[in-house]
């Protein structure tokens, strides 16, 4: 069984990561030559996993650590999410599956070393990138900028993480061996006061400045990068390995060779199908660095889920929003099985690298359990939650009045019948429009949907709900992708005004009164089923529309009925014998109001 944190605690881990077998940890250095990365003085390759702790359950964190090792990997590869820790300006949260420190001190127990990324800024297709929804309630902020109003909260950030952590760095006998500053910074700006702040801030929070190091795309280590750190590189599998290196080299003669991110896989757009790499294409690539003593951090070793609210989204034409599963097809897959990946890769391990860990045995599968068929018998109508509104002249956005995620309903008294065309500045990021409980229609930001020809009736007030979806978290649109109502609303061309805004941030579901026969609109519904085994499982959520669902009150993630992903991940730990509550929200009516849990997940493939 995994050890709790009062067991850690009282575990020596200053002396650094035990390899299996050893009684007694080891005290290690860690530094870098001109050429190598050198443990104890020796040339070391990392042969590195990226794992992220908020995206796994933590009962499952010793098992995925013992198959890396079994992977033949040394070290796993982290992101801190600050929106995760810091859901609000004065709340903090390192509970649960938001321990770092319990996960770094699980992963040294397994003989893992371990490289952090503590950013303030991350990507990793989570949501603003890792950023706090609350920044974006100044209008005016600039994240990734000096800007004070962002590098203040920035730097009282990594403070507060390394208070976690910074006790855990090999320079004080721990396993943390490579702290990233900021993350891949070429793909996004060219300022070095704002590189350099941050970089100070790190050092300030206790991070340990020889362990520093920059992450970037080939061409653009120059803007990323820091003259006096090592520069690793991030490519994927699919590319010319030998040429990412070529770059490096011309534009970096000396330093150790690392691909920092090698993308074995890649994520998934809701409304797209599902993405992969082939095994040959991963195997190439690892056999040709690992050959040349070149070190790698595959990515991802395990996605694991981005549950609750936290996938993000990418815009660049458009906007393309990620489904909840991070499953990344990678060699563990989304409930942490052996793939075919893993064994091609582990075998290339054992014949090319140089500081490979010593082979291990596969933990024993974890138990997988199949839910027979069941309906949803209750309902209780979305709007139930409408608590005391905002108000104001024009629709302001979800940030401005205090909320990060979930649903945001707009509401407008119509006094005369009108006829026209109802034209929105941007609806973030999928709107449902009514009146008096008849559906006008929806908008779709995918599809920079904006006007809907329209007969409203005189006396009934106009209703706008927003399912907010992911944040940007790549790229120049992420400074600014607020959500809700962005701009006038107009009907035939004049503002309408005077706007109630009611939060629903779907955090608390305890007031929501059910009964027996489904309403019109937006409705959640609710099962309970009797389990007298647990096991992991996928509900197979073909045939709802739109949505989230709850077990046990644990949000799942988004579903939605545009694919690719067609079953949610329950972990068996949110599951328990005897009596267990089941809640969908869907947003779309006429579907079925069934589900079952499945031993595999679903998803729409190319040419399926």
């Amino acid at each position: 069984m995994p050890l709790n944190r009062r067991e850690f605690l009282a575990t020596s881990l200053a002396a650094g990561p035990t390899l299996a077998g050893a009684q007694t940890p080891a005290k290690h250095s860690f530094r870098v030559s001109e050429t190598n990365f050198l443990l104890d003085e020796k040339p070391f390759q990392i042969i590195s996993g990226s794992m992220h702790y908020a995206r796994v359950p933590r009962s499952c964190w010793q098992d995925r650590f013992r198959k890396a090792r079994a992977l033949g990997l040394n070290t796993i590869c982290t992101y801190s999410f600050w929106n995760a820790h810091q859901p609000e300006p004065a709340r903090w949260d390192f509970s649960g599956n938001l321990d770092v420190r319990t996960f770094i001190q699980m992963a040294a127990s397994e003989g893992l070393h371990v490289i952090f990324r503590p950013g303030p800024y991350a990507c990793a297709e989570w949501d603003f990138g890792g950023f706090p929804a609350w920044l974006l309630k100044d209008p005016d902020i600039r994240v990734r900028s000096t800007d004070p109003k962002f590098v203040k909260p920035a730097a009282a950030y990594l403070q507060r993480i390394g208070q976690e952590v910074t006790s855990l760095q090999i320079s004080q006998g721990g396993p943390i061996i490579l702290c990233q500053v900021e993350n891949e910074y070429g793909s996004y700006g060219n300022d070095a006061a704002y590189k350099n702040a941050i970089r100070q801030a790190l050092l300030d929070a206790g991070f340990d400045g020889h362990s520093f190091y920059t992450s970037d795309g080939p061409s653009l280590v120059p803007r990323g990068s820091f003259p006096d750190l090592p520069a690793v590189i991030n490519f994927g599998a699919n590319e010319n390995t030998a040429k990412q290196f070529a770059t490096l080299d011309k534009i970096r003669p000396s330093g150790p060779r690392m691909c920092g991110e090698y993308w074995v896989g890649w994520f998934d757009h809701w409304g797209e199908t599902h993405n992969g790499m082939t095994v040959k294409e991963v195997s190439d690539g690892l056999t040709w660095m690992l050959s040349h003593g070149v070190s790698v951090n595959l990515y991802m070793f395990h996605g694991g889920t981005s549950f609750g609210f936290m996938a993000g989204a990418n815009r660049d034409r458009a906007y393309q929003p990620d489904i909840s599963s991070y499953d990344y097809d990678a060699p563990l897959d989304e409930a942490g099985r052996p793939t075919e990946k893993f064994f091609a890769v582990r075998d290339i391990i054992q014949r090319h690298a140089k500081s490979a860990a010593a082979p291990t045995t596969l933990p024993e599968p974890e138990a997988v359990l199949k839910i027979p068929r069941f309906f949803f018998n209750e309902s209780a109508p979305l709007w139930s939650l409408l608590a005391e509104p905002r108000h104001a002249d024009s629709p302001q956005s979800m940030e401005s009045i205090d909320q990060s995620f979930g649903l945001i309903l707009y509401r407008t008294s119509i006094r005369t019948a009108q006829n026209g065309t109802l034209e929105i500045g941007e609806a973030r990021d999928y709107a449902l429009l009514y009146q008096g409980g008849r559906r006008l229609g929806t908008l779709d930001r995918r599809f920079s949907q904006r006007a809907l020809e329209v007969r409203l009736q005189a006396g009934a007030t106009l209703d706008i709900l927003i399912d907010a979806m992911g944040r940007v978290n790549f790229g120049k649109h992420l400074t600014d992708d607020r959500k809700g109502l962005i701009g006038e609303v107009t009907l035939a061309g004049a503002p309408l005004k005077n706007w109630a805004m009611y939060s629903l941030p779907l955090t608390d579901l305890s007031r929501l009164s059910y009964s027996g026969d489904p309403p019109r609109g937006p409705c959640f519904y609710r099962a309970r089923i009797q389990l007298e085994t647990l096991g992991y499982t996928f509900l197979d959520l073909r045939g709802w529309g739109k949505g989230y669902v709850w077990v046990n009150g644990h949000n799942l993630g988004r579903y939605w009925s545009v694919g690719p992903q067609r079953t949610m991940f329950v972990p068996a730990e949110w599951l328990r014998p005897g009596e267990n509550e089941l809640v969908v929200l869907d947003l779309l009516e006429g579907g079925q109001r069934s589900l079952e849990g499945r031993h595999n997940p679903i998803y729409d493939v190319a040419n399926s």
